[in-house]
């Protein structure tokens, strides 16, 4: 796949994240005149058939994608998924008061501080005592709890579930804002799954929510029915004005997946993807450094530092100049990061790898 512009730019970032051109290129065709209507599909009423049609058609196409049962809910909300951090203990504790959450990095930590505002949390797994180098494999759940939470792939830390444990009665909520779409997932065993559009779905803002139908009716009185995933439900997520550009665009991003060959393809393409990077930064003999354990490596974020921590800023800089952009670690872990998201090329992974090995040849004295 190629970019639109020259020279090549590849974008690392972790979010908002790279899309696929051919997505952003059809939108751009469509602004001024969407499907020939003489507007845009900014400028479309929500209430009107057609963006009704469109956001069918998006809701469809998701279920098809994923094989999502007719028994759960598809939801476009408001918010990113930090608002799903609070709403989902809102919508869930029902005469509960507390939940399980499992703590892997520092996104998980961030849910589970604001989830601490609603409801006493209790820690059911944790890896922080190895710096969250790997996916805690002892669960001791609560079976008082209304639900468990995990984050399915931590982005500034750079590790990923690859098997979850069996929850059993227990709702399992997921948050897959960054790996959603990246690979087949067995639906039934989630209550609740939440992803932010950002990574591999679409713009920033809009929030999917996948909810299990007796998970609904749940909510605490307080919450605002624009965040009540029931009247959500009810209301086909159109209780107040939906993000209507965002779901346009975000149905362009699902067809474009299932014309790649669907979630088979996209967990292919990002492990081979995520394979070579990780042997280029394992074979430069300590040049570069990875400190997640190889079985819970991320497919989606790529961390590693490099060896002379000076060399980051000199490092990024000159990849920028290639362009090879957005590659700074999170602010709260440093380092470098390259997210490898399903719109990512296989010529984009390839200029970076090659782009490292040059770096090494000219900086490894410094080493």
């Amino acid at each position: 796949m190629e970019r639109l512009c020259l020279p090549e730019i590849f974008n690392f970032a972790a979010g908002p994240a790279v899309m696929p051109v051919t997505v952003l290129a059809q939108a751009q065709r469509e602004l001024l005149s969407w499907s020939g209507s003489g507007i845009s599909m900014l400028e479309t009423p929500f209430t009107g058939d057609a963006f009704k049609a469109v956001l069918k058609q998006t809701r469809d196409n998701l279920r098809s994608l994923l094989n999502i049962p007719e028994n759960y809910h598809i939801l476009f909300m408001h918010g990113g998924a930090s608002a799903q951090f609070s709403l989902v203990p809102l919508n869930l504790l029902g005469a509960a008061d507390r939940a399980d959450y499992i703590e892997t990095g520092y996104w998980s930590r961030k849910t589970m501080r604001e989830a601490s505002r609603y409801c006493n949390v209790n820690v059911a797994a944790s890896s922080s005592n190895t710096s969250f180098d790997r996916m805690p494999d002892t669960w001791r759940l609560d079976p008082g709890a209304a639900y468990c939470h995990i984050t399915s792939n931590e982005t500034a830390n750079g590790v990923q579930f690859y098997d979850i444990p069996d929850t059993n009665d227990l709702p399992l909520v997921a948050d897959m804002t960054s790996d959603f779409l990246s690979k087949p997932i067995d639906i039934q065993r989630y209550g609740l799954i939440y992803a932010g559009a950002q990574k591999n779905i679409g713009p920033a803002g809009l929030t999917i929510v996948i909810i299990r139908d007796d998970l609904l009716g749940r909510a605490h009185t307080t919450t605002p029915a624009v965040f009540n995933y029931q009247t959500q439900a009810e209301a086909g997520s159109m209780l107040n004005t939906p993000l209507t550009f965002a779901i346009y665009l975000t149905g362009l991003i699902f067809h474009w997946i299932a014309g790649m060959g669907g979630v088979e393809a996209m967990a292919r393409n990002s492990e081979q993807r995520s394979a070579r990077l990780y042997q280029a930064i394992d074979a430069s003999d300590g040049f570069y450094h990875c400190s997640i354990q190889p079985a819970y490596r991320s497919h989606m974020n790529v961390c590693f530092t490099l060896d002379n921590n000076a060399l980051t800023p000199f490092f990024l800089n000159s990849a920028a100049k290639e362009g090879l952009i957005n590659l700074k670690g999170h602010p709260m872990v440093g380092g470098v990061r390259a997210s490898l998201y399903n719109a990512m090329p296989d010529t984009g992974v390839t200029a970076l790898i090659n782009f490292m090995h040059h770096f090494v040849e000219k900086h490894h004295h410094y080493v």
